[in-house]
């Protein structure tokens, strides 16, 4: 039943980057679409978007096989400390509206700090888990 605990959050981490990444495929994201309407840079809406939603599926994947789980984790901490550099850039910020129109909210960014938190945690777990 341990056994079964020390997986939990490697499959939490896996179902989140899933659950987001499956987002980035489909109509424009206003996230996305904020970020390269403010920075200038048009690739960031199609492109880095569905790029960011394959390496999200991509580390998810690998999160849930233990032999690749550390690269899942690594992949996991570069994708959302690239989500976190963003919120903190002038070109998105920590409070973002998620729709057009809709007033902003910090709830993306905190989203991404907890999720970052775990995913540095399932990369201590499974580094020490190596040794």
């Amino acid at each position: 039943m341990s056994k079964i605990f020390a997986h939990a959050p490697a499959f939490i981490l896996a179902a989140f980057l899933i659950m987001i990444g499956l987002q980035k495929f489909g109509a424009e994201n206003v996230i996305f679409a904020t970020i390269a309407e403010r920075s200038g840079i048009a690739l960031f809406e199609p492109l880095v978007r569905m790029a960011t939603g394959v390496a999200e599926l991509v580390a998810a994947a690998m999160l849930v096989l233990p032999r690749t789980r550390l690269y899942g984790a690594l992949g996991a901490v570069a994708i959302i400390g690239g989500a976190i550099g963003f919120h903190l850039s002038p070109w998105l910020g920590v409070s973002v509206a998620m729709a057009p129109g809709a007033a902003p909210t910090p709830v993306l960014f905190f989203m991404a700090a907890g999720s970052f938190i775990v995913a540095v945690l399932v990369l201590m777990q499974t580094r020490a888990a190596k040794r």
